[in-house]
Order: structure tokens, then sequence, then C-alpha cells
């Protein structure tokens, strides 16, 4: 099962194997990371798109990362790596493919869409979003996770669609949840609680883990205990902790210079040093990106520079308003 290989490919001291490539990015022409102006031409046709993602598919595997994330609402992005999955036969067999359902993306291919995407985790939308991940993954498959699951969800007492999720993970995809919002942490709990026929449903948690918002790092311990697989997402804080950011944290970029480090590679370390991390996710849109988030797979940091750099946390509903008004582009 997928749970199982994901582990088995990224331990500790594994390397780039313990980072994996999300295709958020560059699924679809609009996203709320900073410095995209920068980071793609002004003009994203679809082809573009594609031909980027493949460049920044062939450039993780030939580097050893080996899980690669996407979502029904990030655009395109399943149906880009599917194509790439189906034009390297050889990578295909050795990568970790993940996916997620629950938001549909109804941009239109804009970036100056009023709407990007819309959030149903009823019955309905699993089985019409199922089918077509399906249709293009098919059993190249191995994770499929509910996206941004917050306590409030019906997704975590809905037993109709509990019974629907344990029959996909009877067919060998391991099923998990995807967090977001101040409350992560209640969702994880609530989320490792939920059974079918006496037996976990959830087996992987991914969520927001950063030195801007490590509050849920309590339950990811809690998860990896339980035997869950741990992906973490916006490592990075959309940008907020790279150089694309206006006004870096002056601790990260101290750290940075100390190190001869770029100041996403160490917080991303910082996020590696947590031992119930399974995989970390690059979410670049270049592989310039790609390669500076990769260097953090060796960076070791020390206790006093970490101190630092926790000193950066602020309070959940600070980061998530701040992340809410993100402009997407």
């Amino acid at each position: 099962m997928g749970v199982e290989r994901l582990t088995e490919i990224a331990t500790p001291g594994s390397g780039a194997a313990r980072i994996g490539l999300g295709l958020a990015a560059v699924g679809r022409p609009a996203y709320i990371n900073l410095g995209r102006d920068r980071d793609l031409p002004a003009e994203r046709p679809v082809e573009l798109m594609r031909r980027r993602s493949q460049e920044l598919l062939d450039a993780a595997y030939a580097a050893g990362v080996r899980y690669l994330d996407a979502a029904r609402s990030y655009g395109r992005a399943e149906e880009f790596l599917a194509g790439w999955l189906r034009d390297r036969p050889d990578a295909a067999r050795d990568v970790v493919v993940g996916s997620k359902w629950g938001y549909t993306y109804v941009a239109d291919w804009r970036t100056d869409a009023e709407t990007h995407e819309v959030k149903d985790h009823g019955v309905a939308t699993f089985e019409r979003q199922r089918a077509l991940t399906d249709a293009l993954l098919g059993d190249r498959l191995d994770l499929y996770q509910i996206h941004s699951v917050t306590p409030d969800s019906p997704a975590l007492t809905d037993r109709e669609l509990h019974t629907r999720l344990a029959a996909l993970a009877a067919e060998g995809v391991t099923v998990g949840i995807s967090t977001s919002g101040p409350h992560q942490a209640d969702a994880i709990r609530a989320a490792l609680a939920v059974e079918v026929d006496g037996r976990p449903l959830f087996r992987t948690v991914q969520s927001t883990y950063n030195l801007l918002e490590p509050s849920a790092g309590a339950a990811l311990a809690e998860a990896h205990a339980a035997g869950r697989a741990v992906i973490v997402k916006e490592a990075v804080a959309n940008g907020r902790l790279t150089e694309a950011a206006e006004e870096l944290p002056e601790a990260l970029r101290q750290v940075a210079e100390e190190l001869g480090a770029t100041p996403d590679a160490v917080a991303l370390a910082a996020v590696l040093h947590r031992p119930w991390a399974t995989v970390v996710l690059s979410g670049a849109a270049t592989t310039a990106q790609l390669r500076s988030n990769l260097a953090a797979a060796d960076l070791r940091l020390d206790e006093p520079r970490l101190a630092r750099l926790e000193e950066l946390a602020e309070t959940p509903q600070t980061y998530w308003h701040h992340r809410s008004e993100l402009p997407w582009a």
C-alpha cells in the first residue's frame, strides 16, 4: 500500500527522498505563492504549464524525490502528472503518487477569476472526483486524501462516506486527510479516531507546518506515533519564508547567512528535523527553486539555531488571517 511504500522510501537519512514535489503551483495558472510574476511569464497557457510541470518532475526525480503530490483542484495537475508517468515508465515504477479530492477547480484557467476552487466533502463529490482521478491516474494512484479537512467538516462524521473510503482502501489505495486553518490539531485528532469495522480509516495526514505556523506539531507527532505517515505542506509559508518575501524574518535571514544557505532551504530543514515528518513538500515553480529547496536535505541545524527559528511562530489566527489575504496571481 502507498503508506508503507512512502514510509519505506522516506526513512531518516534518505536525503531528497524525504522531500516531495507538490504540483499546486504549476498545475494551474494562478496560486497564492509570493513572487509568481518572477517565476512565470504573464501569459500561462496550458502547454507552457504542462512543460514547466514536466521539467520539475524530471528534475525532482533525478535528484531522488520519490513522492509526487497533486489534487483535483490543482487545475490540470493530475493530467500533467499522468502524462509524465506515461512517458517515463521506468520512473513511474518507483514513485509514490498522491492526490486529493474535496475541492473543485472552477477558475476556467483564468488568473483573474473571482473564485478559483469550491469545497465540498460530500459523498457525491467524492464519487465524481474519484472517477475523474481514476480516469487519469488509474492504478498509479497510491494515496487519496480529503482536501483541507477542518474540525467542522462532514468528512469526519459521514458514515456513508467512510464506508466508501474504506472500500477504496480495500482496493489498495491509502486513504488520508489534509488539513488547513487555525484548528488543524483538532481536525487531526478527530481523524485519528475515525474507524470502520474497528480499523483506523485514515492512514496519512498532510498538514501545514512551518516556522510561522507550528501549532499542529503535537498532533502530527501523535499521528506519527499512531503509525500514520505525516506529509508537511507549505513549509515555506507560501513564500513568506523565501527570498520572495518583502519582509523576511530576521532570524531566518541570519541563520541562512551563517550556514551559507538560502532561507527556503533553512525553513525546510527546520521541518525535516522533526522526527515525525515523513515527507516535506516542495512547492517549487522553477527548477532553481527546486534545487534550492532540495539543499535542505543536507543542512544540519543545531539546537541554538533551531531555538532562534522557533521564536518566529505566530498565533494560528494571525497566520491564517494573513494567508487568507494573499492574492491569487
